[in-house]
């Protein structure tokens, strides 16, 4: 097993960003769902843990995104179709700029 699978040692920002990527957009759409949840229960609880799902999503996807070039390491299409059905605006944006910038080399 490589010691360098979670690490970015070069800089490229690919490997070491991918996976805080990754984790907060799904923080981002557990916390929805929660909310979701509580809105259609009348559930107090869960309205406010979703909310705070999503702020802490929001605020980690704002870290990871702070230096990404959508162009070369966005998810394009999927992730702006990702965005639209979690209402997460970061992802619309991301993932239409990198589907309107192909990875061409």
């Amino acid at each position: 097993m490589s010691s360098s699978s979670n690490t970015n040692p070069n800089n490229t920002n690919q490997p070491a960003e991918n996976p805080g990527l990754i984790s907060s957009h799904a923080e981002y759409i557990k916390g929805a769902a929660e909310s979701a949840i509580g809105s259609i229960s009348g559930s107090h609880a869960w309205t406010t843990s979703g909310e705070q799902d999503k702020a802490h999503a929001r605020a980690s996807l704002n870290k990871a995104t702070q230096n990404r070039d959508p162009a070369t390491s966005g998810y394009g299409k999927a992730e702006e179709i990702a965005g639209k059905l979690t209402g997460c605006e970061g992802m619309k944006r991301e993932g239409a700029a990198s589907a309107a910038k192909p990875n061409q080399e």
